[in-house]
C-alpha cells in the first residue's frame, strides 16, 4: 500500500506541474496574440521561443504522467492480486 500511495503522490505532483505549465502556455499564447496585434516582432520572437520551449516541456510532462499512470495501475493490480490470493 505504501508503494501505491507513493506513486499516487508522485503522480499528483506531476499533475500540478502539468496544470501550471498549461496555464503558463495559455498566458504566453495570449501575449503572443497581443504582440502580433501590436506588431512588435522582437518581443514576439522571444515569446514564440518561450511557447515552443513550454510545448516541449509539456509533452515531456504528459509522457511522465502517462508512465506514472501505468505504474499506478500496475501497483494497484499487484496489490489487488496479493489481497485476493
Amino acid at each position: 500500500m505504501n508503494q501505491f500511495n507513493h506513486l499516487v503522490s508522485e503522480q499528483m505532483k506531476t499533475m500540478e506541474k502539468l496544470l501550471f505549465l498549461q496555464a503558463e502556455l495559455e498566458r504566453c499564447q495570449e501575449i503572443e496574440e497581443e504582440l502580433r496585434v501590436l506588431q512588435q516582432e522582437t518581443e514576439l520572437d522571444t515569446v514564440l521561443f518561450e511557447i515552443n520551449r513550454m510545448k516541449e516541456e509539456l509533452k515531456e510532462i504528459q509522457q511522465i504522467f502517462e508512465d506514472q499512470t501505468e505504474e499506478v495501475i500496475r501497483s494497484y493490480q499487484s496489490m489487488d492480486e496479493t489481497v485476493y490470493s
